[in-house]
């Protein structure tokens, strides 16, 4: 009983560590899409704020990066969003999995605004986001829909299409 007990103990450990991972790595991403997006010049002054929607661990990721980087001359401010009101302050909006059943409240919001919305769920790249985290053969990738990213105002430099698959 205690061997089957230190195997489980190990096993969600080993689970815990596996999320951390998938999550630094995401947050990476999600810095480095900045270096091949153009956001509209009235959103290149002041802060680039990064939101996420709901509780999620890459806000912690999201927040060792803002500590370290810019985009452009834009020091990085990462906000936890919990009232719908406040996505209008961003200039990415991510989206975690569990929080996806709100996705097209959180995209009429977000309509007429250069808000790249980034999510975290099999699918929505093909409807309401601009980039959407994928895994592909159990390591982390994501899909592009340059469409939904152009017609935020947000032009795609066409590397970020190579470097993920792109979906129309």
């Amino acid at each position: 009983m205690r061997k089957l007990t230190v195997i489980l103990l190990l096993l969600f450990i080993a689970g815990k560590l596996a999320n951390a991972q998938d999550e630094k790595f995401k947050a990476l991403f999600m810095y480095n899409f900045t270096k091949y997006l153009e956001w509209p010049s009235d959103q290149q002054k002041g802060e680039f704020v990064i939101g996420v929607y709901g509780p999620s661990q890459i806000i912690q990721e999201l927040n060792i990066i803002a500590e370290k980087k810019t985009v452009g001359n834009q020091p990085i401010v990462i906000k936890k969003i919990i009232e719908l009101e406040d996505v209008a302050k961003c200039n990415i909006l991510y989206i975690p999995e569990r929080q996806s059943s709100k996705i097209e409240e959180i995209y009429q919001k977000c309509a007429s605004r250069g808000i790249l919305i980034i999510t975290d769920k099999e699918g929505m790249g093909k409807t309401f986001a601009g980039i959407n985290y994928i895994k592909v053969n159990g390591k982390q990738n994501f899909e592009v829909n340059r469409k939904n990213i152009e017609g935020k105002g947000i032009k795609v430099n066409s590397a970020l299409l190579e470097l993920g698959i792109e979906v129309k």
